[in-house]
């Protein structure tokens, strides 16, 4: 055989040998089977459901991207989504137990295996809707996540549905409702998502011979002044990060705890929060909580960030009509209302929309209302705190655009400072700046009647 082959090559120089090899290869593997490399399907780490009454959130958490093609359907209304590159298991089915009989939107859904490589999710649903479909990269202990959105085809009104309490299945508008009927003073004050709701004005019982006319707030000594408190972010939005990792939604809720609890121990006063605990609420739901209880005040509470870590100091801001007045005020305005985006809603055109109402809604008693508070808070921070700025800024925030309501915006601190990262950490601190916040709020009250008082 050597010879043969030998024999084979003679005359052929080395270079050609050399070729006639590589091509004596290359034909072995052409004669290869080919093997395709199957890709990994994805792992579906969570699914989650938040119904409210302006719209029903879904959210499958994955291990990677994928993407989702959706389409509605009518006779009855359903909503389709077939998602790319899964397959069925335990976490995709446990979606249909998370939808609640009292959804305002979703009866039930259906999940099944359309194709090899796809999932086909089908929501039966109670009335027709303009669906919003988007997929969040991860951010803080949250991996890529496809959020469903189901908003009603038909907008709801914010400021129609608020005076329509009765019409409403809110637990907490009934059991407003139920205290205003009472007009006991010794009834049990009930609790909804782990808080004690604070008393509202009891009506006293009228005379069986003549029926007495309704007295005015400021003649009704009995009605606590109601501060709805607002830690920023939370679930999903972690808001902020420190250099040592610290989570702003973290540090937000408990100075807002803080604060609750010094404000419950003043004899006419009481504390609402828009979240008790680590979830999400969108930002013009935080305003409608505030609105729904008539609080007096509105206060969300914040740790400010910049690109720097040398930025330092606290900050108050109320709503400007006319944009920021700083171009730092701009920044923060763009990136605290961006928040919708990583745990509340899409910023589509509806939500604009909403938020174009409430804006031209805020009237300028509002927002003079709310540098007066506002100056009083910053003030007293200023004692315990360095300020960023030595005036309240102004700003387009979202949660401070109820039309009724005095707002503002504290920013307690920077959490990207290293420093001031370590003192928002500190319990101590904590409760300084939520005293701080009291006083500031109390001598607000006590030199100004408050507009939702006068209204």
């Amino acid at each position: 055989m050597a010879n043969q082959t030998s024999a084979s090559t003679e005359g052929i120089s080395p270079a050609g040998r050399v070729r006639r090899r590589l091509i004596a290869t290359a034909t072995t593997l052409f004669a290869l089977p080919v093997i395709p490399k199957m890709a990994r399907a994805a792992t579906i780490l969570a699914v989650r459901t938040w119904p409210a009454d302006e719209y029903t959130r879904v959210t499958l958490e994955l291990d990677t991207e994928l993407k989702a093609e959706h389409f509605t359907l009518e006779g009855p209304h359903r909503l389709v989504v077939d998602i790319n590159g899964l397959t069925m298991n335990q976490a995709i089915n446990e979606l249909v137990s998370k939808v609640k009989p009292n959804d305002p939107y979703i009866a039930t859904v259906r999940v099944a295996q359309n194709r090899p490589d796809v999932i086909r999710l089908v929501f039966d649903l109670k009335q027709a809707i303009a669906p919003q479909v988007f997929t969040l990269k991860p951010i803080g202990e949250y991996k890529y996540r496809l959020v469903l959105d189901l908003y009603p085809k038909i907008a709801q009104d914010p400021l129609l549905a608020l005076s329509n309490m009765g019409d409403d299945s809110d637990p907490l508008a009934e059991v407003l409702e139920n205290l205003a009927q009472a007009g006991s003073p010794s009834a049990p004050i009930p609790s909804v998502d782990g808080q004690q709701l604070p008393p509202i004005a009891q009506k006293k019982p009228a005379p069986q011979a003549a029926p007495t006319p309704a007295m005015p707030d400021t003649e009704r000594p009995n009605r606590p002044i109601l501060i709805a408190l607002d830690p920023g972010h939370g679930g999903e939005d972690p808001g902020a990060v420190g250099p040592s990792g610290t989570y702003e939604k973290h540090i937000v809720l408990a100075i807002a705890r803080r604060l609750k609890k010094l404000i419950d121990a003043q004899p006419n006063m009481r504390a609402y929060l828009t979240r008790d605990g680590d979830f999400f609420v969108p930002l013009q739901v935080r305003v409608q909580k505030a609105r729904r209880v008539k609080a007096d005040l509105f206060v969300s509470i914040h740790a400010d960030a910049w690109v720097k870590p040398s930025a330092r100091g606290s900050s108050v801001f109320v709503l400007s009509q006319n944009g920021a007045s700083s171009a730092a005020a701009r920044w923060l305005a763009k990136n605290q209302n961006d928040a919708d985006l990583i745990g509340g809603i899409n910023l589509g055109s509806h939500n604009q929309q909403v938020a174009k109402v409430l804006l031209d809604m805020s009237t300028a008693a509002q927002i003079n209302d709310s540098v007066k508070v506002g100056g009083r808070v910053l003030s007293e921070i200023g004692k315990i705190n360095r300020l960023h700025k030595k005036y309240v800024e102004r700003a387009g925030f979202a949660v401070l655009k109820a039309p009724d309501i005095p707002s503002i915006l504290v920013e307690t601190a920077f959490i990207s400072n290293p420093e001031e990262e370590r003192l928002l950490r500190s319990g101590g601190h904590q409760d300084k700046i939520a005293t701080a916040m009291l006083k500031g709020i109390n001598d607000y009250f006590a030199t100004s009647p408050g507009l939702a008082r006068r209204a």
